[in-house]
């Protein structure tokens, strides 16, 4: 059962923190192998489609999907959308006429359309890499081929849009929705964290950890990343097969100390200062746990390494 209120998650964490965290990590794994375990129970299938919100951990769980398959006998690779987006002139702009990276229509769907087809038809293509550090399409390319039984993990916040799979044989597709989907509670039933500021708190540290990305250029683009879901993806959410849930029920003892330093980095002039004051108060309420205590595989190491 997962617990999802404050007073048991500190409870369990001050009690004893090794044990909640390995059963936390447990519940996540059986979910994910029960996934996995439905997706090989259909020989036809070989192209798995996994899409989510920002920060759900999709990166991660596309691995740990990958090495079940592989531990299946069949063979996997992962593919990830944002190697097909448009060179940065062509991407399209949004209403404030800055360069839209969430609208769908700056990926190059002709080529995924080309590149899925012949996987399916001719077991082998030549897929794009993507070189964010130019904002353009390498000239290197990763060749595919796929034998009878191996099997394709596309993940990007755009896999589940029926653009992208547009004319391919459905009886090859099996969907996954992957995202935050549980709420912290007081006891009193109030929401002290919901869902998108799960998200918020992993995405704030995994960008200053790994983007070199401030807190504040977080916030700055956290409204424009959550119009880009409500338009192109939450649309498309009841076209999975199945669900996952990524909420970890330590995840904010464990980032407690790194959120709130990061946090109080922020001035209080800034246009953010409400939604970071927000975040610490509810930070706060949380008992600590040693970072050292997350587990090697952990899907939250993605966000926060130890």
């Amino acid at each position: 059962m997962m617990v999802n209120k404050l007073s048991l998650i500190n409870k369990k964490v001050t009690e004893n923190a090794p044990e909640f965290i390995k059963a936390c990590e447990e519940r996540f794994d059986s979910d994910v192998s029960a996934v996995v375990n439905g997706f090989l129970s259909n020989p036809d299938c070989d192209i798995v489609l996994l899409a989510g919100p920002s920060s759900s951990g999709k990166t991660t769980t596309a691995g740990i999907i990958a090495e079940k398959i592989r531990s299946s006998g069949r063979n996997a690779f992962i593919v990830s959308l944002d190697d097909f987006y448009l060179n940065k002139e062509d991407i399209p702009l949004n209403d404030d006429g800055l360069k839209d990276f969430e609208n769908v229509t700056a990926l190059d769907t002709e080529l995924i359309h080309k590149c899925f087809g012949e996987l399916i038809e001719k077991r082998e293509a030549e897929l794009p890499i993507f070189d964010f550090t130019t904002s353009s399409r390498s000239e290197e390319t990763k060749q595919i081929t796929l034998k009878k039984d191996d099997v394709i993990i596309v993940e990007g916040l755009h896999a589940l849009n029926p653009v992208i799979t547009d004319g391919l044989d459905e009886k090859h597709l099996y969907r996954i929705y992957i995202s935050v989907s549980s709420r912290i509670l007081s006891d009193d039933g109030e929401i002290l964290l919901n869902k998108r500021n799960l998200r918020l708190i992993r995405r704030m540290i995994r960008d200053y950890r790994h983007r070199n990305s401030s807190v504040e250029n977080t916030l700055l683009m956290w409204q424009g990343v959550l119009s880009g879901e409500d338009k192109f993806l939450f649309p498309f959410e009841s076209y999975a097969d199945v669900k996952i849930n990524s909420f970890h029920e330590y995840e904010s003892c464990i980032f407690k100390n790194e959120a709130l330093k990061l946090l109080s980095e922020v001035p209080h002039s800034s246009e953010h200062i409400e939604k970071v004051e927000e975040l610490m108060s509810a930070l706060n309420l949380f008992s600590s746990a040693d970072i050292s205590l997350l587990p090697e595989k952990s899907l939250l190491n993605e966000f926060i390494s130890r």
